[in-house]
């Protein structure tokens, strides 16, 4: 890791000995800072955003400028892989994605294709070339997709839902075409990351947004299992450097034990659950990731800092441990605060790494 001049979060993800706790923020490029509100406006629309790589880079870069972070994360969207099967994605205002031809029937399945990620999805995978280039080293990419059961409810929904109506009824009542849907997905997700570890991703992270609606026998069986798949077929070193996964069931800390055990190297913890309490059930087999509750950020600066300090309390001394939110920045969150939580992380996480 010698070509990073800061590989302090590809060091905790492995194990390996750090001077201080690494950050990053999920969403921390996004809507809460002015410059990528300009950024979007110049490009139009947000899928246009996500398919330029000039201004995707932009964006990408934009929280970098501003704070210390120890990562920058592709900027894309989980949900192109469907929209480059043709589904015909789109963003409404306040309404989130939605799609034009959502996928219910068998003859749905059967007529996906698993997408090239040097056609379809070249926009991404150029991005990724191209962010690694103007990073200059500086600190390490991560990759990114969505998980099969998290596209899946979303093709299947064909927008965002709180009942999850549809993509349960085949669940219970077609399990083997949901199965079919969840295949072609999974050979998608290891086609797709592994062409982004090619252009320069030196991390790898899975959302599995959805996970946590599952019962504990259907999660095994519908995610995780998807999960597995990727993780044991996907780069695991390139040019010499390890590729470390991080796993992210958005819901699923009564999971942890067996998502340890699926092949990744560190599960991302919402704030459900205490950091403290995922390290003594998960042990040295993975590290961990996370889980400030992102609400605290419209606080005030010392409670932001009084966060932290429990969070890193929480976990306690030792590297495998890099500090996150349990979700993502909101919009309207203020910047100055996010500035707060990262300097408060590197400030104080240093006595429990001598």
């Amino acid at each position: 890791m010698n070509t990073i001049q800061n590989d302090r979060f590809l060091r905790a993800l492995l194990g390996q000995p750090v001077d201080m706790t690494p950050v990053w923020l999920m969403r921390q490029a996004g809507r809460y800072l002015p410059e990528y509100r300009n950024t979007r406006a110049q490009a139009g629309d947000f899928m246009t955003l996500c398919k330029t790589p000039e201004l995707a880079c932009e964006v990408t870069l934009q929280p970098l400028a501003r704070f210390p972070l120890d990562a920058a994360i592709l900027f894309s969207d989980i949900l192109t892989i469907p929209d480059a099967m043709g589904l015909g994605l789109y963003f409404v205002d306040g309404q989130g994605p939605k799609f034009k031809y959502p996928v219910r029937t068998p003859k749905a399945i059967q007529n996906l294709t698993v997408p090239d990620p040097e056609d379809q999805l070249r926009y991404v995978i150029d991005a990724v070339r191209l962010i690694r280039t103007e990073l200059a080293g500086k600190v390490p990419l991560i990759g990114f997709a969505g998980s099969p059961w998290t596209l899946a409810v979303y093709m299947v929904e064909g927008a965002s839902t709180r009942s999850y109506s549809k993509i349960k009824g085949m669940l219970y009542d077609s399990p083997n075409t949901l199965h079919k849907l969840l295949n072609i997905l999974a050979d998608s997700v290891i086609l797709y990351l592994n062409a982004q570890i090619a252009a320069g991703a030196q991390a790898i992270m899975l959302f599995d947004t959805w996970g946590g609606i599952l019962t504990p026998t259907a999660y095994r069986e519908f995610s995780l299992a998807y999960l597995e798949r990727i993780c044991y077929s996907l780069v695991r070193e390139f040019a010499a450097q390890p590729i470390p996964i991080i796993l992210f069931t958005k819901g699923g800390g009564q999971w942890l034990e067996v998502i340890a055990k699926s092949g990744c190297d560190a599960i991302g913890l919402d704030w459900t659950i205490d950091l403290g309490e995922a390290r003594a059930r998960v042990g040295n087999l993975v590290a961990l990731q996370g889980n400030l509750d992102p609400a605290i950020l419209y606080a005030a600066p010392e409670q932001i800092r009084s966060g932290v300090a429990m969070v890193l309390e929480s976990y306690g001394h030792g590297s495998k441990h890099v500090f996150n939110l349990g979700h993502g920045v909101a919009q309207d969150m203020q910047p100055e605060h996010i500035g707060v939580l990262v300097d408060a992380v590197h400030e104080l996480s240093k006595p429990y790494h001598q």
